[in-house]
């Protein structure tokens, strides 16, 4: 169920979910969909909500609509409980009832702002030809040695400044997975690493190596850096829900902050 409706009301149709369901079809929309204790339950009311479960993905059928008829049986007998037991005159419960009635009218009200305003498939390529045209982020071959000890990592940078390969100092390292491939680590993007590791290696040139010792919770490092280049951009298609979603969101920002911006508020 489409979490704009409301807690209680999830958590209530969760609990129909589990337990048995009448097996009456729900009537037309415009009907009364039941009646409990003569308050008529509205057919429209339960259209409504088996569209929502449609929506994310359930399927239209029996069972669904006779698990929402039920839902919305119990909740009628829920209410009327509450306000026989007065629990819809305490101030707290109408604050409570007040705030989520103003939530679902402003998020319905943004939900057909988006309808009016949508970010169109063309304004998405855009963007993205503007970000791939500044250039992705770099991405790093790189190699390292791990070591226990500052004393040990300072040493075979002594010996690599002497021109000893790279390769024939692995072997001492303690990361099993790359000493087996001379210390390659392949190619990375910045974050791959630890942060200590990832700002050393953003600082060497290509075929340079860490002059320090890297101190990271792993112990000491000697990073050499192999080669860079610029990342490869995904594919437009590869990417055009996530486009599409994040500058509708930015839309939705900007809208509720003109809106803000235009308030009186003391």
């Amino acid at each position: 169920m489409n979490h704009r409706i409301g807690a209680l009301a999830a958590a209530l149709m969760m609990s129909v979910a589990a337990s048995a369901v009448a097996q009456t079809k729900a009537p037309a929309a415009g009907a009364a969909l039941a009646k409990v204790n003569g308050v008529a339950v509205p057919a429209a009311l339960a259209d409504l909500l088996v569209r929502e479960q449609v929506a994310q993905g359930a399927p239209d059928n029996e069972d669904l609509r006779n698990r929402v008829r039920e839902h919305l049986v119990r909740r009628e007998v829920l209410l009327q409980a509450a306000r026989k037991a007065g629990t819809d005159k305490v101030p707290e419960v109408q604050q409570r009832i007040a705030y989520s009635s103003g939530e679902m009218l402003a998020n319905a009200y943004l939900e057909r702002w988006v309808e009016k305003n949508p970010v169109s498939e063309a304004a998405a390529r855009a963007e993205y030809e503007r970000v791939v045209a500044q250039g992705g982020p770099n991405e790093y071959a790189s190699r390292h040695i791990l070591v226990d000890s500052e004393e040990v990592a300072r040493d075979i940078i002594a010996k690599l400044q002497a021109g000893t390969p790279f390769a024939e100092l692995v072997s001492v390292s303690n990361d099993p997975g790359s000493k087996e491939r001379g210390g390659e680590l392949g190619w990375s993007r910045p974050g791959s690493f630890v942060p200590e590791f990832d700002a050393a290696l953003q600082k060497l040139e290509k075929g340079q190596f860490t002059t320090e010792p890297v101190k990271t919770a792993y112990g000491f490092h000697v990073i050499q850096l192999d080669d860079i280049r610029r990342a490869e951009a995904p594919k437009f298609e590869e990417v055009k829900d996530r486009v599409l979603e994040s500058m509708q969101q930015q839309a939705v920002q900007t809208h509720i902050e003109s809106l803000m911006s235009k308030a009186k508020v003391q």
